[in-house]
């Protein structure tokens, strides 16, 4: 699946930026950054078998679950913390929002956008959505919290970050017309007040 969140990510990113990828998968987006940007920093990943590739990408990894928090990293450590794609598999997202603030001057979250028309239109018919920014059915799905625009919008207000940058698009494309009904990934910028 191509990523179009990570075109987006890469221009927020200063050359020469302190990173964190937290869900790091197989660390191709820091290791894009890494090359592009100049940018160093740490990959956060449980999956063995992404630890495994994301060292094969040169990325620097840490094994470890981020829900655990990132009591290893002192306030500020990091220019900016990413957290692309994997909002919705935390089971804490407001605690995983603050430990990004604090460890981060900024934080970039990208997530399906659960407010799609097409996911919407799934649940009417009285199924559960599976798209390409939703890939899994309800039974195998490691998603665990699935929101809109608006719900981050909310949770945004609620953790006390300040939104910076918010895009919403739909297979690269920006949707500026009814972005919460017409685009399928979530793509936002922030940080403390």
């Amino acid at each position: 699946m191509q990523r179009y969140d990570f075109e987006l990510i890469a221009s927020w990113i200063p050359e020469g930026a302190r990173v964190l990828d937290l869900g790091c998968g197989d660390g191709v987006l820091l290791a894009g950054l890494a090359a592009t940007r100049g940018a160093s920093g740490y990959g956060i990943e449980i999956d063995d078998a992404n630890v495994l590739a994301s060292v094969r990408h040169g990325v620097n990894v840490i094994q470890s679950d981020i829900e655990e928090g990132l009591a290893a990293f002192g306030d500020d450590t990091f220019d900016f913390v990413i957290l692309s794609q994997t909002l919705q598999a935390m089971r804490d997202a407001g605690r995983v929002l603050g430990e990004m603030l604090r460890v981060g001057r900024e934080g970039i979250v990208t997530f399906p956008n659960f407010g799609y028309w097409r996911h919407r239109l799934d649940v009417v018919r009285g199924h559960m959505p599976v798209s390409k920014s939703l890939p899994y059915s309800w039974y195998d799905t490691p998603n665990i919290h699935l929101c809109t625009v608006k719900d981050f919008e909310d949770l945004c207000a609620t953790v006390g970050a300040r939104i910076l940058d918010e895009r919403v698009i739909h297979e690269g494309r920006t949707i500026r017309l009814l972005p919460n009904l017409r685009g399928s990934l979530g793509i936002f910028r922030f940080r403390r007040p």
